[in-house]
């Protein structure tokens, strides 16, 4: 058991009405929760197995929060992809596959379950730790940038449509003109940052990667149309979201809801190609 002692499974196990459920893999987690998958299992006081978890939030029949931790990633993911089709299905763990049960919830759920009490933390006498609570996201900080990234990489098409591409500077080309050599060298190594030194920051970081592995999930990698990929990188302070083909968005703690995009430029193609080779893939 993690986090919490047999009475506890018990009770969020008897009659548990599901809401929801989300994934706790490498390659899949609520970022939210932290800009690599250990951290987000610490958020949970979970051991980062390689296998990952599937979190299935509910309440009992007190109308207690429970988010009950299970083994069985395939149940979660099928259940998860039936309801993103409209389906229904019926998401019972099997008592053997519950790793914990945790009281609260780590993620914001609108809905309740019908027919029992409000969502309410579950009391001290069933639960031997405090509950789950989302993170804060009232105010601009690593979580709302971390959503923030979520949202980039679900509405690309939205963001990206916004961006004109003969607004990004083209590298070198001011320096070439006035004969500086030292600045046109400069130049060419922005990555089409335009001389941001957050940006820069970012870039260097995420170079960083490649040559020395960051904690698992740091880098992932998934579905885009056609032979591309979207990118998701975060690290301390910033998120990263890009597209394999295409330019690439960065997001910063110091720069409250500020979406910085980053142009092709001659540096970009290729950090984009070398994260996606390092990067945590969904199976």
């Amino acid at each position: 058991m993690a986090g919490t002692d047999e009475d506890a499974v018990a009770a969020a196990d008897d009659a548990l009405y599901v809401l929801t459920a989300v994934l706790l893999t490498p390659a899949k987690f609520p970022s939210v929760l932290g800009d690599d998958y250990p951290e987000a299992c610490a958020a949970l006081g979970l051991a980062p197995l390689a296998d990952g978890y599937g979190l299935v939030l509910g309440q009992d029949s007190d109308g207690s929060r429970w988010t009950v931790v299970i083994d069985d990633v395939s149940l979660v993911a099928v259940a998860i992809a039936s309801w993103d089709c409209g389906m229904e299905y019926e998401l019972s763990p099997d008592e053997h596959t519950v790793v914990a049960a945790l009281p609260g919830w780590p993620l914001a759920v609108a809905v309740a379950a019908p027919g029992v009490p409000a969502p309410h933390d579950p009391g001290p006498e069933v639960a031997d730790r405090p509950p789950l609570t989302p993170p804060d996201t009232s105010t601009w900080g690593p979580a709302q940038r971390r959503l923030g990234a979520d949202e980039i990489a679900v509405q690309w098409s939205l963001w990206r449509e916004q961006i004109d591409d003969a607004e990004f500077p083209v590298p070198g080309a001011a320096a070439e003109a006035s004969g500086d050599a030292e600045s046109a060298e400069k130049t060419e190594g922005n990555g089409g940052d335009g001389g941001h030194q957050g940006i820069r920051r970012v870039l260097a970081e995420a170079r960083g990667y490649v040559d020395t592995p960051p904690p698992l999930g740091r880098v992932r990698s998934s579905f885009a149309p056609g032979d591309a990929r979207t990118l998701r990188a975060d690290g301390p302070g910033w998120s990263l979201v890009a597209r394999t083909d295409d330019i690439a968005f960065v997001l910063l703690d110091e720069e409250p809801g500020e979406v910085l995009p980053v142009g092709r430029g001659p540096e970009l193609p290729g950090l984009l190609e070398a994260l996606d080779k390092m990067a945590v893939r969904p199976l």
